[in-house]
């Protein structure tokens, strides 16, 4: 039998809804999406795609580490972008979280992401 975790930390954004913020499995980490919110003020970062990517890769790192994982147990992710101009940006900036056998990825364009953010990360990495 299969067990399931939830995950909640203070260090990331508060769900906005009814989600979890992770959920664990005997193997793996499931995280919800992560959009460029500061966890203390609930906005979106200023800055553009380029400081909305950073905030969301740091809001996963604390889910993940939360969840017993880390960055560099990451499998595989999935990007949303409400706007494929600003996929150089964002791509930079993820090279920065995955500098070493980075995950699998899939990037997608979107119409809109919650609060108006440009760029909505989720993740599955190794337990």
């Amino acid at each position: 039998m299969s067990s399931k975790k939830i995950v909640s930390v203070e260090h990331a954004p508060q769900a906005i809804g009814p989600y979890s913020q992770a959920v664990v499995t005997d193997f793996f980490v499931f995280t919800a999406g992560q959009i460029g919110l500061d966890p203390a003020t609930m906005e979106l970062v200023p800055g553009g795609v380029d400081a909305q990517t950073r905030q969301v890769l740091t809001n996963l790192k604390h889910v993940l580490e939360a969840a017993g994982s880390s960055l560099d147990r990451v499998v595989k992710t999935t990007v949303f972008l409400t706007d494929m101009a600003h996929f150089a940006a964002m791509n930079a900036v993820y090279a920065e979280f995955f500098p070493q056998n980075p995950p699998a990825r899939s990037t997608v364009a979107v119409a809109a992401l919650p609060k108006g953010a440009l760029v909505e990360i989720e993740a599955v990495a190794l337990v």
